[in-house]
């Protein structure tokens, strides 16, 4: 069985019709109501969609030389897996131009100065302690979720910012799942920014993959804000710029939570509402005290509780 000529002709459609999409004139009224956030947007949904159907003839491909299967049922999965990535491209799209819509558009290119940070972070609802790590524990269906977060003493430079390393190791019932190394700075304005991170995941005690790893400067990674100095309600950040990788967005909801936790109760917390782009509909709530930290992640769509238990000094 050959691929005929028709089939080679749609597929050259496919990447001649995403190349008119972005490139075709607008009208005034539609140019001026887009702007490079929304343009954005819509150039990782034509990247998206054309390494979806990149990823449909590699299927195909491998259909045709499958001695064992049948290829219609083989071709007919790869047909449905398309679909399901498609729809998750436009899904993801909506959800970037929800976001911003929320920052009032614009590229996102923020104006920053290395001589304005330090290692140094002392944000109350975010303080970063050397030596000192932060337990958490989350019961799962899965098993018992544990995860140890420590500021440790290693500074690094990235693109000429000075970073602290925040070392972040979550195990299941033991195993280790992921361990990865955040980099924070702080701001003079006492806003702590995010400057990257190296994702180690893993699965049955092998390193699986690296994904969601990303660093400010590197293939147009940028910095995002990962504490404000003076968080007010409604305030909404960027936490992560690395488009396709990492794209998480955060909004402040209030700042007089009580919470409590098997480390115990605090009160006028920060609370925040956490997610990305890359995976719409899903949400977390984060609760931080004053001068502790992060206390509680809270998942609304399962109920299930990442709570802080313990302090090691």
């Amino acid at each position: 069985m050959r691929i005929s000529k028709l089939i080679l002709l749609s597929a050259s459609a496919v990447a001649v019709s995403s190349f008119i999409l972005i490139t075709s004139p607008e009208s005034e009224a539609t140019a001026a109501a887009r702007d490079e956030c929304d343009d954005t947007a819509l150039a990782i949904l034509e990247a998206t969609k054309s390494a979806a159907n990149a990823d449909y003839w590699t299927s195909y491909a491998n259909c045709l030389n499958d001695p064992d299967g049948v290829f219609a049922d083989c071709e007919s999965d790869a047909a449905d897996a398309l679909q399901e990535a498609l729809d998750e491209a436009q899904e993801q799209y909506d959800a970037r131009l929800e976001v911003c819509a929320l920052l009032g558009g614009g590229p996102y290119d923020p104006d920053l100065d290395p001589s304005e940070f330090t290692t140094s972070i002392d944000n109350p609802y975010l303080p970063a302690i050397t030596g000192q790590t932060y337990v958490y524990e989350k019961k799962t269906p899965e098993g018992l979720e544990s995860v140890e977060i420590r500021a440790t003493h290693d500074v690094v430079t990235i693109d000429g910012f000075k970073c602290r390393a925040i070392r972040d190791i979550e195990r299941l019932d033991g195993v280790l799942v992921e361990d990865t190394v955040d980099w924070f700075a702080q701001r003079n304005d006492g806003t702590v920014w995010y400057f990257g991170e190296i994702a180690r995941n893993y699965e049955d005690g092998f390193l699986a993959d690296i994904d969601g790893s990303w660093r400010h400067g590197t293939d147009g990674a940028k910095a995002g804000i990962i504490m404000l100095a003076s968080p007010a309600p409604d305030d909404f950040y960027r936490q992560e710029f690395f488009l396709n990788e990492a794209e998480d967005v955060a909004m402040v909801v209030s700042t007089s939570e009580t919470v409590t936790v098997p480390y115990g109760t605090f009160t006028n917390c920060l609370q925040t509402e956490e997610w990305s782009p890359l995976s719409p509909g899903n949400f977390e709530w984060k609760y931080y005290a004053k001068g502790v930290g992060l206390v509680l992640e809270f998942d609304p769509s399962d109920g299930e509780r990442l709570e802080l238990v313990r302090i090691k000094k």
